[in-house]
């Protein structure tokens, strides 16, 4: 005697399942590890912007350098974005021309973002982002 079709399939939609469940798992770790990098990258563009705004504002080089160091902090904080190592680059050459010349100054700001709380397999513990925004400096203010 032969058993039913339907009789011979039980048990397969939980064996499916056990093979799937993995799978599934670690495209949802991937999907959350990519929106973090999204939103890091996405709060170090806004810092970089901050900060050279901060840095354009100032008439010297030493004080360029500090509110450009202090507002890439300040936003980052405030994004709260967790780097694991932090650098703020000035370039500040745009604020020795004289007065009516074009002038720039430069942020670039490194951020390692760290990836050590989730446990995903094959997943580097970090990634570095950077990113550079500059900002016009008043043609005819006193430098």
């Amino acid at each position: 005697m032969t058993e039913p079709i339907w009789d011979r399939e039980r048990g397969s939609a939980t064996l499916e399942l056990a093979i799937i469940t993995p799978a599934l798992l670690l495209v949802l770790g991937l999907v959350v590890v990519g929106g973090r990098v999204q939103v890091a990258s996405g709060a170090l563009e806004h810092a970089a912007a901050t900060a050279a705004r901060e840095a354009s504002l100032m008439r010297t080089r030493a004080a360029a350098q500090a509110a450009a160091t202090a507002a890439a902090a300040r936003e980052l904080d405030g994004q709260d974005l967790r780097c694991a190592a932090t650098s703020t680059t000035v370039d500040t050459s745009g604020l020795a021309r004289g007065v009516r010349q074009p002038a720039t100054v430069a942020v670039t700001l490194t951020c390692t973002v760290s990836f050590a709380d989730f446990a995903l397999p094959g997943l580097p513990g970090a990634r570095t982002l950077t990113a550079t925004a500059t900002s016009p400096v008043d043609r005819f203010r006193g430098r």
